[in-house]
């Protein structure tokens, strides 16, 4: 397993999806993703740093305002592309409210491509 698909799949989930402040969750966003990064799930298609922000922001502000992010489990890889299943947990428990996982494809040390799928 290397180390930059685990820092790169905990920073998309923990850093970015997670992470309530814009002016840090735009600075992880600039070390973790391509600039042209392409986001897809179940809503449709994204493309770029500002879209993905964007996107996180009505998520964190709509549907998951005081909800966490947490790791449901290791991070499963294979060169150039990385795996992270988590959970949606309810603020203050353990409670869980979602469930789903990111796929994330690796180039040039940075997410290129990411799916996640709701479970």
């Amino acid at each position: 397993m290397t180390d930059d698909i685990t820092r790169l799949m905990e920073a998309n989930l923990l850093e970015v999806f997670d992470e309530r402040d814009p002016d840090r969750r735009r600075d992880a966003i600039s070390r973790t993703y391509s600039p042209d990064v392409v986001f897809t799930d179940a809503e449709g298609t994204v493309t770029g740093h500002e879209q993905i922000s964007a996107k996180v922001a009505a998520l964190l502000d709509g549907p998951l305002a005081g909800m966490h992010f947490v790791k449901a489990g290791p991070i499963h890889q294979v060169p150039g592309m990385g795996h992270l299943a988590w959970h949606v947990v309810a603020p203050g428990s353990d409670e869980v409210i979602a469930s789903g996982f990111d796929v994330a494809l690796i180039e040039g040390g940075k997410i290129a491509k990411l799916f996640t799928v709701l479970t």
